[in-house]
């Protein structure tokens, strides 16, 4: 029997709803995959490439994926694959799953969104209208997520077009919230290494990342700054020099030393594609009136650091693209690690203030673990999200911690992995977690 009319037998009527560049074709699925799943692939009318998965004992509903990132490698047909073996557990619960790897590379929340929409539609389009979709987006994802939910939740006729919405890690503040740290960065790391630009290399506005036409390479920034903090080199074999400024630029940033080179290398490559090829060369970063703390000798940093002031225009189209409104449509649950080193917990305030100015807050349940990774957090978790998903948007069962933890609980006989959700956290500010965004003005 086809799918297809399997889905009509189950009483899920087709829906036309995209017109596709290119069929889903089958694939062999990947390794992690439940036995018997069918893996399809394909690409959308805009040349986004896809990849499906539906379990044969599919319980009638669809995750729609929106991956992290943004990655800066162009897309290939079978960059999805990652993202669901990785998120393979929503396999196992029975769900379908739909990724979408976004037609281009590079920074674009709005883009990315309408992606991960049209995903949705073609899943309708190939096989019917689910039971239920819902949304999960995963660290930057989880902002094209929660801006797909806002853009496209409901259809022509105001009709829902998603049942819930679950973020993981995500960076849930929105672009002019999420990486002033990172332009701090490039301002402290230049202060104490000068080398990133080298004072005989072409010199730019550290706000830039990288100028137009730089050869820079991920592997040559990771030389620069062992050189300059010994951050790859046991503690032992550092320099005295080394140790200061690796000690300085950590404590006045509050960036993690393992993921001091992934944070630098966001504030490079990542702020050149946004800044060069998003917003027409605009600046949305300022550190004008920041106060730098925690060095050994802040008076000499703040003196001396370069400072830089955000033009409004670059302000206004990243806010326009990638922030959120709180405006929130469908139930929304949110889960993120405490010590995250990637996308700090800090977010998660920014979003919960954001839904509450909305009146909102009725939509959103915010949980936390007390776990130290971004990419991937404990497997039976995600099983206890979207057994919690499907509860409250079927019986109108808030869930809360002590929920999740005992859904939880019931999981771990099924993937023998621990869980870490924290019964009562509330998670600090941005201004808290460091020295700087605290004066009016500053965001």
């Amino acid at each position: 029997m086809k799918l297809s009319a399997a889905l009509l037998g189950m009483g899920l009527a087709l829906t036309g709803c995209a017109t596709l560049a290119e069929p889903a074709a089958d694939k062999v699925c990947p390794d992690g995959l439940p036995a018997a799943t069918r893996c399809l692939a394909g690409q959308d009318q805009n040349g986004a490439y896809y990849w499906i998965a539906i379990p044969k004992a599919w319980n009638g509903s669809l995750v729609v994926h929106a991956h992290g990132g943004p990655r800066l490698k162009t897309p290939k047909p079978d960059d999805a694959v990652e993202d669901l073996q990785r998120f393979a557990v929503t396999v196992a619960e029975g769900y379908a799953w739909a990724g979408s790897n976004y037609r281009r590379e590079g920074y674009g929340v709005r883009s990315a969104a309408e992606d991960t929409d049209n995903l949705r539609k073609l899943f309708w389009t190939q096989f019917g209208r689910p039971k239920r979709t819902l949304l999960h987006g995963q660290s930057w994802g989880a902002n094209v997520a929660a801006k797909t939910a806002e853009l496209y939740a409901r259809d022509a006729d105001g009709k829902r077009v998603y049942d819930g919405v679950i973020l993981t890690n995500g960076v849930v503040s929105g672009g002019t919230r999420a990486y002033d740290f990172r332009a701090d960065l490039r301002a402290v790391y230049q202060y104490y290494c000068g080398n990133h630009p080298e004072a005989d290399e072409a010199q730019y506005p550290l706000w830039q990342g990288q100028p137009v036409g730089s050869k820079l390479t991920n592997r040559q920034l990771d030389e620069r700054v062992n050189a300059c903090t010994g951050v790859d080199l046991p503690p032992e074999q550092r320099s005295a020099v080394q140790k200061r400024n690796l000690s300085n630029i950590l404590a006045v940033t509050r960036i993690p030393e393992r993921t001091l080179g992934s944070h630098l290398g966001w504030a490079t490559f990542t702020f050149a594609d946004l800044v060069n090829k998003r917003l027409g060369g605009r600046n949305p970063f300022t550190n004008e009136g920041v106060v730098y703390q925690g060095s050994d000798d802040d008076a000499a940093l703040n003196s001396g650091v370069v400072r830089f002031a955000a033009d409004p225009e670059g302000v206004r189209l990243l806010s326009e693209d990638s922030d959120l409104t709180g405006d929130l449509q469908v139930p929304t649950l949110t889960l993120h690690a405490i010590d995250d080193p990637t996308a700090f917990v800090e977010l998660e305030q920014v979003l919960h203030d954001t839904v509450a100015k909305a009146g909102k807050s009725a939509l959103l349940v915010q949980t936390f673990t007390d776990e130290h990774e971004h990419s991937k957090l404990a497997t039976p978790q995600y099983a206890a999200l979207f057994r919690a998903m499907s509860a409250w948007i079927d019986h109108g069962a808030k869930p809360d911690a002590a929920r999740l933890a005992a859904l939880c609980a019931d999981a771990v006989s099924v993937y023998g992995e621990a869980c870490h959700f924290r019964p009562t956290y509330t998670p600090p500010t941005l201004a808290n977690r460091s020295y700087v965004r605290e004066k009016p003005g500053l965001r």
